[in-house]
């Protein structure tokens, strides 16, 4: 049996704020395991949005423990951090954050170009993630040119141009009609079924219900986690 890509034990986030603290994760334990397609849900308030800032190493927790792909991310200093977000991990966000004047090919080249990698596999290596989100012809458009979600495409070519093991998606279909959001969820799980492991974090509970798995977060504390029979995973 495979190993768990994420591991968290007791995961605590408190935040100081003068003579106030706020509990924003209380102690929350999960496994989560290579290729899963997990969706994080809960009002606004209730401690997602800060669990995936832990998940993607952007923040640290108060306390507990985080293994991700084995390697305790607590004990991680600021350089080793900085590795893991560019190479095991990748992030979709709700704005697209694709830069206007250049093109799709352009853009997802990027972080490419800060891991110091040659002009030649750049762009082999972008187009190839252009492919595997279906806008493979649409390589020299402009954001201006491509609608909404074909430019959240673009962000999640950007985001697997790495090749990480993990995708994460913060409200990746927020600012996209349900027609469009659907087609998003589906090329998140096209991914999942390459191997790529997705946790995505919705407040929306029918986005929520297109993954295999989905765990509702309520007060800092995870109110419960559920398999699902997905549709979409039925599908790909």
């Amino acid at each position: 049996m495979n190993a768990a890509l994420i591991s968290v034990r007791a995961l605590t986030k408190t935040y100081d704020l003068g003579e106030t603290q706020v509990h924003a994760l209380r102690s929350v334990s999960l496994e989560v395991m290579p290729a899963e397609f997990v969706t994080l849900t809960g009002p606004s308030g209730s401690g997602k949005s800060t669990f995936m800032h832990l998940l993607g190493c952007l923040d640290r927790p108060t306390s507990g423990e985080y293994l991700l792909d084995g390697n305790n991310v607590a004990v991680m200093d600021k350089r080793s951090l900085a590795r893991v977000r560019n190479t095991t991990i990748g992030f979709v966000f709700q704005g697209f954050n694709l830069l206007a004047r250049t093109s799709a090919l352009e853009n997802v080249e990027l972080p490419l170009v800060y891991a110091g990698v040659g002009r030649r596999e750049r762009r082999t290596r972008a187009l190839e993630a252009l492919e595997m989100v279906g806008l493979g012809e649409r390589s020299d458009h402009r954001p201006n040119q491509l609608s909404g979600g074909q430019q959240q495409r673009v962000a999640i070519a950007r985001a697997i141009v790495t090749r990480p093991r993990v995708i994460l998606a913060d409200e990746p279909t927020g600012n996209l009609d349900s027609a469009t959001s659907v087609e998003i969820m589906a090329v998140l799980a096209d991914l999942v079924g390459s191997g790529i492991t997705v946790v995505l974090v919705t407040h929306e509970p029918d986005i929520a219900a297109h993954a295999a798995r989905v765990i509702d977060v309520r007060d800092g504390l995870i109110r419960s986690d559920t398999r699902t029979d997905s549709l979409l995973e039925k599908a790909s």
